[in-house]
């Protein structure tokens, strides 16, 4: 019984352990590569730069640029990756997300209303094998129509 015991928990272990090595820690500075990046019908951000800090399930982004559609702003906000719901502000308004793990990519889903209009935003980030390129897929649907954007942001 005892001989049991110890291969359960040593495949719990393992198994625990595995489970965690397939999500990747995104904490670092990053900085777009706009040559690689897609903005879609938007137009591109002069600049911009991105520092993650990640303790699980903590998430805390800072995000600053220059140019592009909302001109130069920074922006930080705060994500608990096991998808308890978030509360962060954008343009004065109350951003509503979940963020939780697929696999070895980041899924943050967010509502916001925006002048009347619900927007809704899926972003799912992913890291390159060496961990030195994150691409960060967005697809942003509101009554206008549905687009899709990808920052692809290298490690400083």
């Amino acid at each position: 019984m005892k001989t049991a015991r110890r291969t359960v928990f040593a495949i719990a272990l393992f198994a625990t352990v595995a489970l965690a090595a397939d999500k990747p820690n995104f904490s670092g500075e990053w900085v777009m590569d706009a040559s690689k990046s897609d903005f879609g019908p938007m137009p591109p951000p002069d600049s911009m730069t991105r520092k993650i800090e990640q303790s699980d399930p903590n998430l805390t982004v800072t995000q600053s640029q220059t140019g592009g559609a909302q001109g130069d702003q920074t922006t930080t906000a705060k994500y608990s990756t096991d998808g308890k719901e978030t509360v962060n502000q954008m343009m004065g308004n109350d951003v509503k997300s979940t963020a939780a793990w697929d696999g070895s990519s980041l899924v943050i889903k967010s509502k916001l209303d925006f002048q009347g209009n619900e927007i809704g935003l899926t972003s799912k980030w992913s890291l390159s094998e060496d961990g030195k390129v994150l691409t960060d897929l967005w697809q942003i649907a509101s009554p206008q129509g549905d687009i899709q954007i990808t920052y692809v942001l290298n490690k400083k």
